[in-house]
């Protein structure tokens, strides 16, 4: 096969084998797919019909993998989801009723799903989500999608999938289902906000446009269907230093200086801003698109552009000349980063670079370009208007001498420049997506409300079929066995001078029991405290109120308040070197908590990120109270409860305080939710928590992580961790701790034998 599949090969049965009987076909997709949420939190599939609403999501895919012979398949296929169970199809089966699924199961909360990036399918690109059980990693299946905006919207939807089948284990469920989900989930925990949805309505939510919406590569989506799942929209989470001034405005753009920084003399970070009127995912699809014929339409700096080489399918090289007006015979190589974050936007970073590739061309002066991001997110549609918008910012540095001349006088002589014609590309990119109809599509989330479905499957009718395999088993075998927005509202920032009081986070301890005093000269890490701001290659502790958390009437108006003081005390940090990631650290003898001191401490969390490099560190943070959790908090759920509970909730905010701008917004300073974003482990013992958190498996945070290494010696990091609330009883949120990591040196980290 040498080109994407058609929609007539995948759907007509005269060119596909069928093997097997029908039951053989029937698996467990014990973690598969839901697409991209609808409005609001975990979908209430599996309930009775009377009690709560049921969410279902269906879409085209391709389904990625090896057959029996070594030789790779790429498969156009159907899924659909209805609350935890969810069907594959060859056909769509609103089009074709009474078509038979080949395969359905149901989603398990051991379902693990990773973000591979872009990556190149016979002559098409494609964004590629590998799933597998964390508990078996053999078990694993790929599936692809055309757009990263869809792409993300699956990664939504399995989480909303995973959470329903925990809320249906907390209430109760029947013998098998309960021996499909983990023996470790607590049946006491708390139950996720399903429960509060409203009753007697079906959601059907269709991902992307249909099959000739993926062969054709199309950039087809909006921003209505954004969801409430993970994530909190429009503001930061940990309170920036850049004081943004308008100098300029051009065609609609706004060009920006900050002010802030404009002294340093180290070179004035501009940027340039516009509002575009189709979703992020269409301006991101448009922007890494390298193809002369489109780019020619909206970017006048660049000539001809060339991919030289992938890496991860986060990362790639591009070999590139300038168009004749700015620089003739001059090219430059360039890489690009991108992610997209667990709020929708999407950070793509420029570095200037070299290639093996690319040798100085004859007849050309090779140039060194200006660093540079794009940064591109959704905004809610106007009132009454379906179509999508999205703010596009391209931030730059640049020569602080040429930029104050042209601010000053505005001369043309900037305007003739390379860094001008940067800036100017989002104009370029504003009008040329103005002027193509084609580009500005309805979202590519749908949602549709119904009382009926004729297409779904009763939940008995899934309980009473025969499941032998976990989806992994289905989607790695053979493929011969299967015959080849709801709107969110504005965030509001609560200016007031407001913060989480140490009463609100105090409620979580145990008050009857008496407070420990905590000696920290007891306790000392191989990283040292510092003794002040300026010092370097050591840990301090920050006060709360540089993050901004949930307020106490969150849920009504998403309004936030700054953080108060955390409630655990950081105690000591360890800066080890290892030969291969080390969880449990809490057992190792060098470990704090085999000190006599460290056992006697009523509670210790211990937070252990693993960082990969060569060789791998890790860098542990223990934090301690001085009495135990209360029992019922929302503190005690976290320490005691299971490990899909620990993952929805554990949260962390990140900040550079002093560092490279380009770290900065590789960095930024939203909330993640670990658990959703890498994997973590969790390790409940005697007197602590310890939660590993392996940021090598994410290509994400590996490649951010990697460019953090790049200039750790000369940035300063704050981090906030927290228990997210989501129920009004909750709120107001507060800080677990905080952490300030001054100028680490790679070197000093000490060997940790295993």
């Amino acid at each position: 096969m040498d080109a994407l599949p058609s929609p007539s090969s995948s759907s007509s049965p005269s060119t596909l084998k069928k093997v097997g009987s029908e039951r053989s076909e029937v698996s467990t997709m014990s973690g598969l797919l839901g697409l991209g949420g609808g409005g609001g939190g975990g979908g209430g599939g599996g309930e009775d019909q009377r009690g709560s609403s049921t969410f279902e999501y269906f879409g085209w895919v391709y389904h990625l993998g090896v057959n029996s012979i070594g030789h790779e398949y790429c498969h156009l296929r159907f899924l659909f989801i209805r609350g935890k169970y969810v069907e594959m199809y060859k056909r769509d089966p609103h089009e074709n009723p009474g078509i038979k699924p080949i395969r359905r199961g149901v989603v398990g909360p051991t379902l693990m799903l990773e973000e591979v990036g872009r990556r190149k399918v016979y002559y098409g690109d494609v964004y590629v989500l590998r799933f597998f059980n964390r508990l078996d990693e053999s078990k694993k299946g790929e599936i692809a999608c055309v757009t990263a905006g869809e792409a993300q919207k699956w990664l939504e939807a399995f989480d909303q999938a995973k959470q329903q089948a925990e809320f249906e284990l907390t209430r109760g469920g029947s013998a098998r289902n309960k021996l499909n989900m983990e023996t470790e989930l607590n049946l006491d925990v708390h139950r996720p906000r399903v429960r509060r949805y409203a009753s007697g309505l079906k959601k059907l939510i269709r991902i992307g446009q249909g099959p000739e919406t993926l062969l054709c590569q199309s950039s087809s989506l909006g921003a209505n269907g954004s969801t409430d799942g993970y994530f909190e929209r429009d503001i930061n989470d940990a309170i920036e230093a850049y004081e943004w001034k308008c100098v300029r405005t051009i065609n609609g753009v706004r060009i920006f200086e900050d002010v802030a920084n404009s002294e340093s003399g180290k070179g004035v970070i501009v940027k340039a801003v516009a509002v575009i009127d189709a979703s992020a995912d269409t301006a991101f699809e448009v922007l890494l698109n390298l193809g002369r014929h489109q780019r020619y339409e909206w970017d006048m700096l660049t000539g001809d552009l060339e991919l030289l080489d992938s890496y991860d399918g986060h990362l790639d090289v591009v070999y590139g000349t300038f168009d004749p007006r700015w620089h003739s015979k001059r090219d430059f190589i360039f890489s690009r980063q991108w992610f997209c974050g667990q709020d929708g936007t999407y950070t793509i970073l420029h570095f200037p670079a070299v290639h093996k590739k690319k040798p100085p061309r004859s007849g050309y002066r090779r140039t060194k370009i200006n660093p540079s991001t794009w940064e591109i997110r959704n905004l809610n549609t106007s009132m009454g208007s379906n179509t999508p918008r999205c703010l596009v910012t391209q931030m730059l540095e640049i020569n602080s001498a040429g930029w104050c001349r042209w601010k000053k006088n505005h001369c043309s002589k900037f305007e003739k420049s390379v860094p001008y014609a940067l800036l100017c590309q989002v104009g370029g990119l504003k009008e040329y997506i103005g002027a193509n109809p084609a580009l500005k599509f309805e979202s590519s989330t749908t949602v549709i409300q119904s009382k009926l479905s004729e297409v779904s499957v009763s939940n008995a009718e899934f309980e009473e079929s025969e499941v032998k395999d976990e989806f992994y088993d289905a989607m790695s075998a053979d493929s011969s066995s299967s015959d080849e927005e709801l709107d969110n509202k504005d965030s509001k920032l609560n200016l007031a001078l407001k913060r989480t009081s140490a009463a609100d986070a105090n409620k979580e301890l145990d008050s009857e029991v008496a407070p420990v005093m905590i000696d920290p000269s007891q306790f000392r890490g191989s990283l040292r405290n510092g003794k002040d701001e300026a010092d370097t290659n050591c840990w301090t502790c920050p006060s709360g109120t540089g993050f901004m958390i949930r307020g106490k009437n969150y849920l009504k108006d998403n309004s936030k308040v700054m953080g108060g003081d955390p409630l655990l005390k950081l105690i000591a940090v360890d800066w080890f070197k290892v030969d291969k990631s080390l969880d449990r650290i809490a057992l190792h003898p060098r470990s704090l908590l085999q000190s006599q001191a460290g056992k006697k401490l009523p509670f210790v969390l211990v937070i252990n990120l693993q960082v990969p490099a060569k060789p791998n560190y890790s860098l542990a943070l223990y934090y301690a109270s001085d009495r135990p959790a209360k029992p019922g908090s929302l503190f005690a759920q976290f320490v005691d409860g299971s490990d899909m509970f620990r993952d929805a909730r554990f949260k962390l905010i990140p900040s550079i305080v002093e560092g490279y701008w380009m770290v900065k917004r590789a960095v930024g300073t939203k909330a993640c939710l670990l658990g959703k974003a890498v994997t973590c482990k969790y390790f409940r013992q005697d007197n602590f928590l310890e939660i590993d958190v392996d940021i090598g498996s994410s290509s994400v945070a590996r490649s951010v992580i990697g460019l953090v290494l790049g200039y750790v010696t000369s940035i300063v990091v704050d981090l906030a961790i927290l228990i997210e609330a989501k129920e009004e009883a909750e709120l107001p949120e507060y800080i677990l701790g905080t952490v300030r990591l001054n100028r680490l040196k790679l070197d000093s980290a000490v060997r940790l034998e295993v």
